[in-house]
């Protein structure tokens, strides 16, 4: 059976039909044996898709997973958005899979349509519906975007539906409070953030649902659990179980890195862009710190 049109996944196989020229540094500032990124809602205004480029051009990997909510088919069904930016960032995952890096894409419930597709292999992108990645240190995780274990995306869509919008809300007051806060000379706020950590309910909602992934990745005998869905980034221990979330890349613009040596941790990309620059102004200033 033919799997039904859905913008998402037109958006995808459009940006496969051409590769532009690659504006990327040729030697990546970082290297890490694994990336893990989630939510980045392209397709969407509030995709921080330039940011998100700039960190792709910036990291080279052994592997790359996606995470879940890459394209935002429920946004692009209402409204048709797609900046160049948008197909910049898709082809440049494509090309990173054409060099040799493992790319891995597990869908979400904003981009279910992919899940059509789940074992096929695009482009040199593997779907899945769900993955294991084993660290270095052979600590075997499973990678899933997390829209299962939440009720509301479970048993209410149309609950989830009106909460998308409600989101979209408050990312457009969000964009005008800190056009506010830019000219006064104050830095970056996010009201969602800030509105989803204060609200007692929401708070509840966090704890049940990573409660629930870790229990899941337990139950079938996973040393730890990596997802998105509910953007906050994360990285804490829930009794035996390493729970890890990749956050999103329209807040919070983090992802989930494993070093080579197996050690994982949370990349806040805005900062670590920054620190970048001051370890390059540093080296230029005394060439002696270079080369050691």
């Amino acid at each position: 059976m033919t799997p039904p049109f859905d913008a998402s996944a037109a958006a995808v196989a459009l940006a496969a039909g051409g590769l532009a020229p690659d504006a990327s540094p040729s030697a990546p500032a970082r290297r890490f044996r694994a990336v893990f990124i989630s939510d980045t809602h392209l397709g969407t205004v509030g995709c921080q898709a330039g940011a998100l480029l700039d960190f792709l051009r910036s990291v080279e990997s052994d592997y790359l997973y996606l995470v879940g909510d890459i394209v935002d088919g429920w946004q692009l069904k209402r409204r048709w958005y797609w900046h160049q930016q948008h197909n910049d960032v898709v082809q440049k995952v494509l090309r990173k899979a054409r060099k040799g890096t493992h790319v891995v894409y597990v869908p979400g419930n904003h981009d279910e349509a992919a899940r059509h597709y789940v074992g096929v292999d695009f482009g040199g992108i593997a779907i899945r519906a769900e993955a294991t990645h084993v660290t270095r240190t052979g600590r075997r995780l499973l990678v899933t975007h997390g829209d299962r274990f939440d009720g509301v995306v479970t048993c209410a869509k149309w609950l989830a539906l009106l909460g998308d919008r409600m989101y979209t809300l408050t990312l457009k007051l969000n964009r005008h409070v800190n056009g506010v806060r830019a000219h006064l000379g104050l830095p970056y706020w996010s009201l969602a953030r800030y509105l989803k950590l204060r609200v007692k309910n929401a708070v509840a909602y966090i704890g049940a649902f990573e409660e629930a992934l870790a229990r899941e990745a337990r139950s079938r005998g996973f040393d730890g659990v990596v997802c998105g869905h509910i953007h906050h980034a994360e990285i804490r221990a829930i009794g035996d179980v390493l729970y890890c979330n990749a956050g999103d890349w329209v807040e919070s613009l983090t992802a989930l890195v494993e070093a080579h040596d197996g050690t994982l941790s949370i990349l806040r990309w805005p900062e670590a862009a920054a620190a970048d620059v001051r370890c390059a102004q540093a080296a230029a200033a005394d060439p002696a710190l270079e080369a050691r």
